[in-house]
């Protein structure tokens, strides 16, 4: 898609990733800046933002679509295939540095994988 341009809504939007280090939910993102720009602009930015390997995206409990920001990605190689953790309780959601190893089945291509773990965090415990 190339360099995303940074006007100003792109910016607001940056500026809510850059000061969390937990996922951040979509819903909770359009309910956040709904006095500074419509939902379809919001859902516009993420999917930018997600093509360009700035931000990742994974559905959470209850089928939400969450995002969070990309660790070392290009745009024909995102590496974000690491398990979430959400709590059941308060709702937060991160990712997690844990490496995975995904299955080798024959006869099968894999080109993505998702593992959402549930519990509690540690504020929550």
């Amino acid at each position: 898609m190339g360099i995303i341009r940074k006007t100003k809504s792109v910016v607001t939007v940056l500026d809510l990733f850059e000061k969390s280090d937990d996922a951040l939910s979509v819903v909770g993102l359009v309910e956040r800046l709904k006095e500074e720009m419509n939902k379809t602009t919001v859902y516009r930015i993420l999917e930018r933002l997600e093509d360009e390997a700035i931000l990742h995206s994974f559905a959470g409990k209850d089928g939400l679509t969450w995002y969070a920001k990309c660790n070392g990605c290009s745009s024909s190689n995102h590496l974000d295939s690491h398990p979430h953790f959400q709590c059941r309780e308060c709702g937060k959601s991160e990712c997690l540095s844990i490496d995975v190893q995904l299955p080798v089945i024959s006869n099968h291509k894999i080109d993505s994988a998702e593992l959402l773990l549930l519990g509690q965090c540690a504020d929550c415990m």
